[in-house]
């Protein structure tokens, strides 16, 4: 029988060998994926926030300094948005808890008178069910997961952390780490990569702070249309508004308006509609008067392009994805735009004269 030949049985170990490395890396980046996430996260911070330290640098703050104010300042911030925000969802969901009740039972008493028809007995045979004790059994479940809930909220607070220190170093050593990225590179290649590195950071920060100004204008709308409706929590309700409608790509505006309607709803069904109306037309104010303005000079992206990228961010990185998908889709198509030269259609130049 003839010997299997040397080169056959190389090619096998080898095989296998390649097969095991790529198991190995496979199941390492299972294991580091959430610090890969953290990274990527970081780096969507520090170009947000570069603009801000490179304006207080140029005028002759030290850097590590005017790192820290706009870390600090956007802390402030982001405790001051949940300070906010928890206490006025806690206070509306009881309110809704136990006002769930009695609306139900205004509502069946005039479906009853309407449909001259008795839904209460028809949809509760037995007996009206206690939504109170439904209500005490749920949190009652929930409890049982408090748990479960404070690992979760423990995960996320390390992770803003890590997010948080990456991101100040590169903000704060950006100069620095910049020149040892681009050592690796030929002088030819140094150009190219600290172009794509500033329209990036042009890019992100552009993204963000035009966000931010129609978040502010969105959220400041709202709570002088909200007050004047009388809804309860009106601050609470336009900063959800306010940053939900503009940092939520394609569909922020209308998840948004869902929160503020019911709150009204449950007041009344009149203030819900006012409210409604007022929320569709700052949105047209907002679409033909605001926006253009304010974005003319930071993303230029084509509606359809900006909910692709938004589908596309959710189904790779989910929420994470969705925040960062409209800046990378921007900073990819300022780039590739860079390298391409366009020409005129040869169907727009005019024709020749014949001889």
């Amino acid at each position: 029988m003839e010997r299997t030949p040397t080169w056959f049985r190389r090619g096998v170990w080898y095989t296998i060998f390649a097969l095991l490395v790529t198991a190995a890396a496979l199941w390492l980046l299972s294991r580091v994926t959430g610090l890969i996430l953290a990274l990527l996260m970081a780096v969507f911070v520090s170009f947000a926030l570069e603009p801000a330290v490179q304006y207080l640098a140029g005028r002759g703050w030290r850097r590590g300094t005017a790192t820290g104010v706009v870390f600090v300042v956007s802390a402030v911030v982001g405790v001051v948005f949940i300070a906010i925000m928890v206490p006025a969802i806690i206070d509306q969901g009881t309110a809704i808890a136990n006002d769930l009740p009695d609306y139900l039972n205004e509502v069946t008493a005039f479906l009853d008178e309407w449909l001259e028809a008795d839904l209460s007995e028809t949809m509760f045979e037995g007996g009206s069910p206690d939504f109170r004790q439904l209500l005490s059994d749920y949190g009652s479940n929930v409890a049982s997961g408090v748990l479960g809930f404070g690992s979760a909220l423990l995960g996320a607070v390390i992770t803003g952390l890590t997010v948080a220190l990456f991101a100040f170093y590169m903000v704060a050593e950006g100069p620095k780490f910049r020149r040892v990225v681009l050592r690796v590179f030929t002088p030819d290649r140094q150009r190219e990569m600290t172009r794509i590195w500033e329209i990036a950071v042009e890019k992100t920060g552009g993204y963000v702070y035009s966000r931010l100004l129609l978040s502010a204008a969105s959220a400041a709308f709202t709570w002088i249309a909200l007050r004047i409706i009388d809804v309860p929590n009106a601050l609470a309700l336009a900063i959800w508004v306010g940053v939900i409608s503009q940092f939520v790509p394609a569909v922020g505006a209308y998840i948004a308006a869902v929160l503020p309607v019911l709150a009204a709803f449950f007041e009344s069904p009149v203030k819900a509609v006012w409210v409604l109306i007022v929320l569709i037309a700052y949105q047209q104010i907002e679409n033909y008067l605001l926006a253009p303005r304010i974005t003319a000079r930071t993303m230029s992206l084509h509606p359809a392009v900006a909910f692709g990228s938004a589908i596309a961010g959710i189904g790779v990185l989910g929420a994470l994805g969705a925040i960062i998908a409209l800046p990378t889709a921007a900073i990819i198509q300022a780039v590739i735009s860079s390298y391409l030269e366009l020409h005129p259609l040869a169907e727009d130049e005019p024709e020749s004269a014949p001889a």
